[in-house]
């Protein structure tokens, strides 16, 4: 986001932290997302410069009154009284804070961490079958019916949250593809922890002794907690591999392999 947008964004943020949150509430700013999406004309009144904050909000008061909860108008119309530098700013924002108050809601009910496991779990048990990922992540298929597969794979075995949010990921958060969408919002949910994420590549499972102990060493490193990702992959043949943000530590069998033979060729 451009600063402006960035700016109202945060006055939004800072309502929505401070007022009763709910899943029906994330449920309704994500509504009015998507009716933004639907219409482009709209989101471009609620963007216009040429109008004043509060006409905006008025406008966005009358068009929910009676449709939504009043905490939902409420930060409708934060939304839309902001400065916005482009339309689709105010539509990725809007998004975004429904996105946001249902990460509180379960950070609240001290379910963050859970929501964001479920969440990685989820993507694993997806990527890991050809036809599913296949299904899930084409967007030529209509979006209730790869969000109804959703939920006939979590449905009593997830969080409402993460189920909320797998919907979400299906529907192109942000614009993006699926598997990008979903590892966004598991990215999301660390980011509401104060966490630091470590995707982790290994080719047999990790001891819970083990688990700890890298966990620990990321953390001296990066100074915050850190939420490791861990992805078994056999081909990898032993050793581990560490994606943190862009930082990228491979040391797998594979990957040595890898430096030997080009070295070979090299000669």
């Amino acid at each position: 986001m451009q600063a402006a947008s960035r700016e109202s964004y945060t006055k939004a943020l800072d309502a929505l932290s401070e007022g009763e949150i709910s899943i029906g509430v994330a449920d309704e700013i994500l509504s009015f997302a998507r009716l933004l999406e639907r219409e482009p004309r709209l989101r471009r009144a609620l963007s216009d410069p040429s109008r004043g904050g509060q006409e905006r909000a008025e406008l966005v008061r009358n068009l929910v009154a009676g449709k939504v909860s009043d905490d939902a108008a409420r930060l409708l119309a934060e939304l839309a009284s902001g400065r916005w530098s482009t339309a689709t700013e105010l539509l990725d924002a809007t998004e975004r804070l429904g996105v946001d108050a249902l990460l509180i809601s379960a950070e609240r009910a001290g379910d963050l961490a859970e929501v964001e496991d479920e969440l990685f779990r989820f993507g694993q048990i997806v990527s890991g079958d050809t036809r599913l990922a296949a299904t899930v992540g084409d967007s030529s298929v209509a979006v209730s019916r790869r969000v109804e597969l959703v939920h006939q794979l979590l449905d009593g075995k997830a969080q409402s949250v993460t189920i909320k949010l797998a919907e979400i990921a299906v529907g192109g958060f942000g614009g993006r593809a699926f598997a990008t969408a979903l590892t966004r919002l598991v990215e999301l949910a660390a980011e509401r922890r104060e966490a630091e994420i470590a995707y982790v590549t290994v080719a047999e499972p990790l001891s819970e002794a083990e688990e700890q102990r890298l966990s620990a060493s990321l953390a001296a490193k990066y100074g915050r907690q850190v939420s490791l990702k861990i992805t078994v992959d056999p081909q990898v043949l032993g050793g581990v591999s560490v994606r943190v943000g862009s930082d990228l530590y491979d040391g797998t069998v594979a990957r040595r392999l890898s430096t030997v033979r080009n070295a070979l060729a090299a000669q």
